[in-house]
């Protein structure tokens, strides 16, 4: 097993712990799918696959379709995704992916919350260089044999195959997510969610105490309206 399998294992989808928190991040993600490729998931792939996330954490289809007409109301303002990046305390690098609609209050938050939990915001490029920016997709487990699939996957860009308990994961780098996406699409491989992650390419461990010191970061991160994803490289 590979990196990939590690992070996973570790993180198990942190991120959509709480429903009403997913849900939110997925009505952005549908707002800038159709900003960027349209309100039609036959020809927006992006949207294709943000729906797709939807059903994979329970989002009521009238919830999907709300947002997916508020979304192309003239009144819905666009999502502009920004990074910030910085250490938490004890050396632990973050980084935050957001989406939001004003710059300015969530810098200022996001600020802040480094600076409560004796941490540091950084610079851009001062920790991202540290992670591996990767797709996924989870794909039905229908009994296949995980070498064959990935010998089979290898061409267009997957790199991890592993199953788990909710079926079969792939693994790419960044750019091929496009590439493998339409490769399953039109293998008729049923995808149950996909997405993108930051791998840190080391870790680092600490002691319970400095542990505790960092989750409260973490938590004031993630409860933000305004971040859709937090990485670090604590073990």
């Amino acid at each position: 097993m590979g990196r990939a399998f590690e992070f996973r294992k570790a993180r198990k989808f942190k991120r959509w712990d709480k429903m009403a928190k997913a849900f939110t991040r997925i009505g952005k993600d549908i707002v800038m799918a159709i900003k960027e490729g349209g309100p039609d998931p036959a020809t927006n792939s992006r949207l294709r696959a943000v729906i797709q996330n939807a059903k994979a954490v329970n989002m009521p289809k009238d919830n999907v379709e709300r947002a997916i007409k508020k979304a192309v109301s003239k009144d819905q303002k666009d999502y502009k995704e920004i990074i910030y990046e910085g250490y938490a305390p004890h050396g632990i690098a973050i980084l935050v992916e957001t989406a939001t609609d004003n710059h300015t209050r969530t810098v200022a938050d996001v600020r802040s919350y480094f600076t409560k939990c004796k941490g540091s915001l950084g610079t851009a490029g001062s920790v991202e260089f540290m992670f591996e920016h990767k797709c996924h997709f989870q794909i039905e487990n229908k009994g296949q044999d995980i070498e064959e699939l990935e010998f089979e996957l290898i061409d267009i860009g997957v790199e991890e195959v592993f199953a788990e308990e909710e079926g079969i994961m792939l693994y790419g780098n960044f750019p091929d997510f496009g590439k493998i996406q339409s490769y399953l699409e039109e293998n008729e491989i049923e995808v149950i969610s996909s997405g993108f992650e930051r791998i840190p390419m080391d870790t680092k461990e600490l002691t319970e105490e400095q542990v505790a010191d960092v989750e409260k970061l973490l938590e004031k991160l993630e409860d933000n309206d305004d971040v859709q994803n937090v990485y670090h490289n604590m073990a």
